[in-house]
This record gives C-alpha cells, sequence and structure tokens, in this order.
C-alpha cells in the first residue's frame, strides 16, 4: 500500500491513493491552476500548533506558529500565543513550557484564527506545510467549524510522508521533526514551541525537496505521487513535459526510431503528458510505450473539438502501435440491399454515396450481423444467398423458412418481384427512418421467449435489438451533417468569446476563437473562405470517419452552440418521426 502525501494517520499510512482534503481524509482533486506548477513558483506555508491535548474536539489551541515561504525565500512569519479558556494541562507545560501565565491576556483562537488565514492567502498556488498535519489541520479546521468561518480546504503537504519516502531507517531512526531537522542540518532546532518548530520544518521542507527533485517530483501535483510504485526511470522522463503549452491540442510520443508510439488529445496538454508518468497511469501496454518514447511532440489547437478530430486523424494516418481505437474507420461494416430483382440484406465494407437503403457504420461485425438478424426477424425477406432472376427456376425448391411462412419463395415463383417489392420498400424504411416495426417485431419474440423461460434466447434478441438501435439512432443522426455541403456553428467559449467551427459534408473544415468584445461575423466569413475545400464524398458516411462527424454532432448537440450558417440544400438537423431515436436501447446483460 503506498503512503498518501498529504496528510498521512497519526502514527501510520493513510492509505489512500492520491492527495486528500485537509482534515478529513477524503480524496483531493488538485485544481486545475495547481497542475503543472513549478515549486519554485508554490507559496508554501508551513505551520505548527501547540495544543492542550491531542484531540482537536476536545482540546484547544495555545499557539500558532507559520512561516511562509517561495523559492527558498521567507516572505514572512506569524507567531501568536492563544488563550484556550480553560488551564493548560500541567504535562503540557512540562512539554511546551507554555504555563497559564503566559497565556493571560493572549488573544482567543477567534481572533487568531482570521489573522493566520489572512496571513496565508491560500489560494491555487498556495500550500499548507505540517509535520505530521493531519493534528495540525484538524485543529485549524476544527476550530473554523466552531466559529462558523469557511476553511479554505487548501492543498496539504505533509513533511512526515515526505519523509517516509526518501529518509531510510539507516539514516534516521524515526521521522521525528527532531530527527529530521539534525539529519538536514536545520538552522533551528525544534522545541516544541510552535514558531521555532515551524522554523526547523522549513528546513525539513527544502532538505526533502532537494532529494525529491532527481526522483522526478519538481512540479507541485508531483508530491501527491511520488510515493506511488512508479519505476524511477519512468517517473524522471516526466521532464518531457517541461516547456509544452497549456492550451488544448493533440500529443504524439515518439520512439527511439523516430517512430510514433501513441497519439492522444488533451485539453492541457501539459497537464495531460505529465499524468503519464505517475501511478494514476496504470495500463500496462501504455507502460512499455512509456519505457520506449524518447520525445513527445505536440500539435497545439485552438479548440478541444480540433484537438478531438486531430487525433482521430492522425491515429488513422499513422496507425501507432499502442493505440486501440479508430485505426481503421474506413473498414467498418455496413447493411445495405444488394441490387438485384429480389434484394436480400448483406453485410459490406464500404456504400456508395447517395444509397439510400444502407444502415450503418457499425464498430464490429458482430454488431453488424446482430442488427440485420434483428431486420430479417421484422421482416419477411430472402435470406438465401444465391442471386435469384426475375423469373422462377423451374426446378428450385422451396427452403424451411418459406414452410414456417418466414418467405414468400420468389425461388419457386411464390412470391412475384412487384410483390417482393413492397417487402423491400418496408425493409428499406427500416434501414433509414421507421424503426418500430423492427421493434415491435423484436419485443413480441423477446416477450414470447421469456414467457417461456428461454431467458438466454430472449437475451439473444434483446441484443439484437440493441445493435439496431445503436446504429440506427447514429446513422440517422449523423446522415443530414454526412450529406451537408456547409454548415457553420457558434459557441460561447468558458473564458468569454465565440468558439467557430465550419463543417462540410460531416467533416470538420475549420475552427477558429474570436476574443471577448469582438465581433464574431467577420471571422465567420474569414473562416467560410479559408477553410478546407471539400468536395461532394463518394461514400455515404460523407467526407470524413463517422468517429469525426460524431464528435462534431457531439458538439453542435450542445446547448449553447447557436446555428449560424446551413446549406440551402442541407436537410433538416433532425430525426425521423418512427427514429431509433424514440425508443429505449435495452441495456446490455
Amino acid at each position: 500500500m503506498t503512503a498518501n502525501l498529504l496528510a498521512p494517520a497519526p502514527g501510520g499510512r493513510l492509505e489512500l491513493d492520491g492527495p486528500a482534503r485537509a482534515g478529513t481524509g477524503a480524496p483531493l482533486q488538485i485544481g486545475f491552476d495547481e497542475l503543472g506548477l513549478p515549486l519554485s513558483e508554490v507559496t508554501f506555508v508551513v505551520v505548527d500548533l501547540e495544543t492542550t491535548g491531542g484531540s482537536p474536539t476536545q482540546c484547544e489551541i495555545t499557539e500558532v506558529g507559520a512561516v511562509k515561504v517561495r523559492g527558498g525565500e521567507v516572505l514572512g512569519e506569524f507567531q501568536t500565543l492563544v488563550d484556550p479558556g480553560s488551564p493548560v494541562p500541567p504535562m503540557i507545560t512540562v512539554l511546551t513550557g507554555i504555563t497559564d501565565a503566559m497565556l493571560v491576556g493572549a488573544p482567543r483562537i477567534g481572533e487568531v484564527l482570521p489573522s493566520f488565514l489572512e496571513f496565508a492567502g491560500f489560494g491555487p498556488t498556495t500550500v499548507l506545510v505540517a509535520h505530521n498535519a493531519r493534528f495540525d489541520v484538524g485543529f485549524l479546521r476544527a476550530a473554523a467549524n466552531r466559529l462558523d468561518l469557511t476553511w479554505p480546504s487548501p492543498t496539504i503537504v505533509d513533511t512526515v510522508a515526505l519523509a517516509r519516502t526518501v529518509v531510510t531507517k539507516d539514516e534516521a531512526p524515526n521521522h521525528k521533526l527532531g530527527t529530521l531537522a539534525a539529519l538536514f542540518g536545520a538552522t533551528t532546532s525544534p522545541d516544541h514551541r510552535a514558531l521555532h518548530d515551524a522554523r526547523a520544518t522549513v528546513d525539513v521542507l527544502h532538505g526533502l525537496l532537494g532529494r525529491l527533485a532527481p526522483l522526478g517530483a519538481t512540479h507541485l501535483e508531483d508530491l501527491a505521487t511520488i510515493a506511488d510504485p512508479v519505476p524511477h526511470r519512468r517517473r524522471r522522463k516526466s521532464t518531457l513535459a517541461d516547456g509544452l503549452p497549456s492550451s488544448p491540442g493533440v500529443y504524439q510520443f515518439i520512439g527511439p526510431g523516430k517512430e510514433v508510439l501513441y497519439v492522444g488529445k488533451a485539453v492541457n496538454l501539459r497537464r495531460r503528458v505529465r499524468s503519464y508518468f505517475t501511478a494514476a497511469e496504470k495500463r500496462k501496454r501504455i507502460g512499455e510505450m512509456l519505457d520506449l518514447t524518447q520525445e513527445v511532440r505536440t500539435i497545439p489547437c485552438a479548440t478541444d473539438l480540433e484537438a478531438s478530430v486531430r487525433e482521430l486523424r492522425l491515429i488513422a494516418e499513422l496507425d501507432p502501435p499502442y493505440n486501440r481505437r479508430s485505426r481503421r474507420p474506413d473498414r467498418r461494416p455496413w447493411i445495405r440491399l444488394t441490387d438485384e430483382p429480389f434484394p436480400r440484406l448483406s453485410i459490406v465494407r464500404s456504400v456508395p454515396a447517395g444509397t439510400s437503403d444502407a444502415l450503418g457504420p457499425f464498430h464490429s461485425r458482430a454488431a453488424a450481423q446482430s442488427a440485420l438478424e434483428a431486420l430479417q426477424e421484422a421482416f419477411a425477406l430472402r435470406r438465401c444467398t444465391q442471386r435469384l432472376p426475375a423469373l422462377a427456376r423451374v426446378d428450385a425448391r422451396a427452403c424451411a423458412l418459406a414452410e414456417m411462412g418466414r418467405c414468400g419463395a420468389p425461388c419457386t415463383g411464390g412470391q412475384s418481384v412487384e410483390a417482393y417489392a413492397g417487402i423491400v420498400g418496408d425493409v428499406r424504411s427500416g434501414l433509414t427512418t421507421a424503426a418500430g416495426p423492427v421493434v415491435t417485431a423484436l419485443r413480441s419474440r423477446i416477450g414470447n421467449l421469456a414467457a417461456q423461460q428461454r431467458y438466454e434466447e430472449a437475451a439473444a434478441e434483446r441484443d439484437r435489438l440493441r445493435a439496431f438501435l445503436v446504429a440506427a439512432r447514429r446513422a440517422q443522426r449523423l446522415r443530414p451533417l454526412w450529406r451537408c455541403p456547409e454548415l457553420v456553428a457558434a459557441r460561447r467559449a468558458p473564458s468569454g468569446g465565440w468558439e467557430i467551427v465550419l463543417v462540410r459534408y460531416g467533416r470538420l473544415a475549420g475552427t477558429s476563437t474570436v476574443p471577448r468584445g469582438v465581433n464574431p461575423m467577420p471571422a465567420i466569413e474569414a473562416l467560410v473562405a479559408t477553410g478546407e475545400d471539400v468536395p461532394p464524398p463518394t461514400s455515404a458516411m460523407g467526407a470524413a470517419s463517422s468517429e469525426e462527424t460524431e464528435l462534431v454532432a457531439d458538439w453542435i448537440d450542445h446547448p449553447d452552440t447557436r446555428l449560424v450558417r446551413l446549406a440551402e440544400s442541407a436537410e433538416p438537423l433532425a430525426y425521423p418521426v418512427d427514429g431509433a431515436a424514440k425508443y429505449p436501447v435495452p441495456p446490455t446483460s
């Protein structure tokens, strides 16, 4: 079990995997502004308390001492005795030297705590440091609760936990403050007085950070992960993130032969790349990739959407060995009707543009097969694979499906081309706009099987219905974008201003940002004029992979997105009335 470096339990390790919020032991997600912050830019407020006992709920603070440092320079000190409102126990007096007489006229904690918080000035780049932090922070938090003050919940660094990582038993028999102060040659000897102990803790902190730097602990978030079981050779590579931008973009891990090993995208490039070299990354394959990595290349992007799209395109283009998704988007299967007098359903790899009787693309052939079987359950379409002429052969024999009433037997002349065409029309609607017949047929089948306690067969039919609905929803959502020559949309950026997106035939043709207070219309006109020229596609899937068009659709569907321009020839951005979105998708088993 790894030690948590932020607030360990008294006398032992706090068994958490990440940083903890002061005084609670609950996991803490470090704020965005704190991630990737060099330690030289962090303000450390090192605090020590003296109290009347060990319980924050039953005992009181008698002295507060704190030192504020940044980059090795002392910025200020805070020290005051505190009237606890009750006598100091004799054994505490023996330990600290603080007597009742010394506390006469001292301020109460109600005056001291606001002054201390003002001195500390906790913010995104300020960290609270203490030796055995749970003790000190527990008292401060309990006092804030009693006084109805808002505790700022700063990031906490505990020098005891840091010492457990880099100070061996051969060097020091324990991790007490006095022992560590002697080991690191502190200029102030701790003596159980708050300011003296805080000064000693400052020297101990600097000594520990000096030892941690060669292990890769050079930024604030590293202090929360330095005890993680990450090989030192891998942790040292976290310096590859130094100098990377904090903007959205795409990153590439480069191997010893300058080959691209892995492609990813991030909202904050520096923060995301650094996270790979901590215990937060647990994938074995990625660990192997990191050991091979020699360099990290980045492509900054204007928006998160652009980064997501670039990631997809680079994975498809470069086929990196350690990426598993979206590597061959052009080979996804479809379901379509064959072109013959008596069409049947077939799974194919590509569908020409303008085809109106196809469903897809599917993520796998198995999903396509399940959806095909759902359609066959709903419609009495022939399933034999031979090509049938318009006129039946004299020697043809009907199959078992015809005897069961599941096929009109066009092979034997039992069904004319005209009669069969009516069924084909229903199937074509099921592939494109009308999911109702398929849902009704499959639900009926599931209900009958369940009533007969044939639950495994009912589950198989449920999975077929799910495969059909998932694919139909996706296709009906994306088809208007695949066929749209041009679309411009805009959304308010989180920091103000606008994000603008240009889409042509489902492909992201351009994106830009407009600062707050600037008229976006000139930028929109410039984007339309300079955006990628996308010719009409030759595939029914538009001019991009379905994953890319889905990313665009997600962005457009956001409640804050506004449609600025839509080509006159474009279809409405809407689902069919009886489309798959009308019906709930069955859960997976």
